[in-house]
C-alpha cells in the first residue's frame, strides 16, 4: 500500500499549495489598499478555491491514513 501513501501525500501537498496560494492572494489584495467592495469581490473568488484546496488536503490525508492501516 505504499503507492496509496505516496499518492495521498502528493494530493495533500497539492492542497497545501492551494491553501498557501489563497492566503497569498488575499494578503496581496489587503496590501493593495482596495476598497471594501473590491476586497469582497476578491474574497468571493478565493473562497471556493480555498474550500477546494482544503478538500484536497483532507482527502490526501485520509488516503495516507488508509494506506497506513492497510499496509
Amino acid at each position: 500500500m505504499g503507492w496509496l501513501i505516496w499518492s495521498g501525500a502528493a494530493v495533500s501537498l497539492a492542497g497545501l499549495v492551494g491553501l498557501i496560494w489563497c492566503i497569498a492572494k488575499v494578503w496581496g489584495a489587503r496590501k493593495a489598499g482596495l476598497t471594501d467592495e473590491e476586497l469582497r469581490v476578491v474574497m468571493r473568488k478565493v473562497v471556493p478555491l480555498n474550500m477546494g484546496a482544503l478538500f484536497l488536503s483532507t482527502i490526501g490525508l485520509l488516503m495516507v491514513i488508509v494506506g497506513i492501516f492497510l499496509g
